[in-house]
Order: structure tokens, then C-alpha cells, then sequence
């Protein structure tokens, strides 16, 4: 006869041999360690206060709709172009076909690519909004990205309201559509400076990391330009440069502290405030 689950335990007490238990795991994914000061920090408690640090404040990435969360009044975004999609031209082949390439970062992220646009309201103030999520090929901008903000630029311009466009891109410009990509930089630039023309009011917003061509072109042209803490701003990174012409940069060279020193940007605005600003920027543009 099998001896019962009591039996079982009653001969281990009697015996003194060692039960043994599984071991109870941490769940994956619950903490997270601050690449800035180098904190153990609760998941939850970073993600409650918008992916800041709460011991040093360092700005984690968010995608493109969890901005649209913290910057939009709840529900009013409306989403414009999510139809438009990616193509492959140039028949680009490195590692993988850049075909390929698309398909998994589609998979990944649930975006057709790496731009979201469309129209909200921040504290009751209708705006337009367009975001770059590095979370697709690190935010570089492609055929479908300069599209999407480019008609971004001239629905504000039609409808005479004020342009939001939050830069997340790492990437600059997209090197599988080569000059197709290299011609989005005066596409959309070219948009702003007829949007500027009709008196629009645009602020543009600079995240970790915004650099390449998007940095030299639509991501700089802001009326008004500000910038997360700590954010990495520019055209060529360190190791380029240093690689390119033997130059050591300055220390903290472009980080949005060190560019609002220089008069690059207009001010630094830490992720709980910048709701807020928007909303008080617009109201004295408007005045």
C-alpha cells in the first residue's frame, strides 16, 4: 500500500531527514537597476512615476504611447495616417533583408514604424502630436516617418493649431532607404518653414536620444526647444568623432545640461512638468 501524504511527513519528522522544498524565484522582470546611480529600484514604483528614477531622477525611455498618456488629456488623442507602411526600395541587404528587418520590428512593437501622429488636447488646448519611439530601428526616420510628420506639419498649419513633436530618435536618418531617407530631413523641414510662414506655433521636444539627421534638421527648428534631463543631443556621437578627426569633447558634451549652457536649447523640463509647460507655453504664444 502507498503510504499517505501524511504518512510521508510523519516518517520525514520521525527520520529528521531534510524535506526538500523548491525554492521560491524572484518573478522576472520585477526589479530594475538605474543605469545613473546604479539603484535597485521596484519596477512599479519606477513605472508610477513616469520611468523616473525616484532615487536620481534619471529619465528611462517610454514608447510613443505611453507619452501620448502622460502629455494628452485621457481619450482625446485621435490617431492620423497609422495606415501608412514601410516599403524596401533600395532592395537593402546586410545582416538580414531590410524587408525582414521590418517585419520583426513590427512584430516587436506592434508599429508599422517608427512614428506616431495624430491630434489631442493638452489641458483642454487642441494640438497636433507627432512622436518618434526608439523602440523601432532606435527611432530612425525613413520614408514613412518623414511622411507621417510632414503631413503632421501641414494638418496644423491647415487647421491654425499649435505643433508637438517629441523627438525619440537615435538612429538619424535610416541608412536601408538611403537618399530616400536622407531627403525626409528637407521634406519636413521645408513643412515647418511654411507652417512658420502662416504664424504656427511649434515646441519640440528632446528626449534620450536625439541625434543624426533628425538632430540636424526638424528636431532643432522648434520656436520653442526643450529637452529631458540628461538627454544625449547631437549630430555625431563621441566614439564618431573621436574616430573621424582624434577631437576628446568636453565633458557631458551634448547632454541637454550642457547644450542649455550654450544657448542650443530653451530650457530643461523634468517628465512631471512637462505637461504643464506645454500647456503654459502655449497659453502665452497665444495671447
Amino acid at each position: 500500500m502507498q503510504p499517505t501524504k501524511e504518512t510521508r511527513v510523519e516518517a520525514d519528522s520521525q527520520s529528521h531527514s531534510p524535506v526538500v522544498r523548491p525554492k521560491r524565484g524572484v518573478p522576472e522582470g520585477l526589479w530594475l537597476r538605474c543605469p545613473q546611480c546604479s539603484a535597485t529600484l521596484f519596477r512599479k514604483e519606477v513605472e508610477d512615476n513616469l520611468n523616473v528614477c525616484p532615487q536620481c531622477g534619471h529619465h528611462f525611455y517610454v514608447s510613443a504611447r505611453e507619452r501620448i498618456k502622460q502629455l494628452l488629456d485621457a481619450d482625446t488623442f485621435e490617431e492620423w495616417f497609422a495606415n501608412i507602411k514601410p516599403l524596401d526600395p533600395l532592395g537593402f541587404e546586410d545582416r538580414i533583408p531590410y524587408s525582414k528587418r521590418l517585419e520583426e520590428e513590427q512584430a516587436k512593437t506592434g508599429m508599422t514604424d517608427a512614428a506616431v501622429v495624430g491630434k489631442g488636447h493638452i489641458r483642454g488646448r487642441p494640438v497636433v502630436l507627432a512622436i518618434t519611439d526608439f523602440a523601432f530601428m532606435a527611432g530612425s526616420m525613413g520614408s514613412v516617418v518623414g511622411e507621417k510628420l510632414t503631413r503632421a506639419v501641414e494638418e496644423a498649419t491647415r487647421h491654425r493649431l499649435p505643433l508637438i513633436i517629441v523627438s525619440g530618435s537615435g538612429g538619424g536618418a535610416r541608412m536601408q532607404e538611403g537618399i530616400l531617407s536622407l531627403m525626409q530631413m528637407a521634406k519636413v523641414s521645408a513643412a515647418l518653414g511654411r507652417y512658420d510662414q502662416a504664424g504656427g506655433l511649434y515646441i519640440s521636444i528632446l528626449t534620450h536620444p536625439t541625434m543624426g539627421g533628425v538632430a540636424a534638421s526638424w528636431a532643432t527648428l522648434g520656436d520653442i526647444i526643450l529637452a529631458e534631463p540628461g538627454a544625449l543631443i547631437g549630430f555625431a556621437g563621441k566614439r564618431t568623432i573621436w574616430n573621424t578627426v582624434r577631437i576628446e569633447l568636453p565633458e557631458g558634451f551634448q547632454t541637454s545640461e550642457f547644450l542649455l549652457q550654450h544657448g542650443f536649447i530653451d530650457r530643461i523640463v523634468p517628465r512631471k512638468d512637462l505637461r504643464t509647460e506645454v500647456a503654459r507655453i502655449i497659453d502665452y504664444c497665444e495671447q
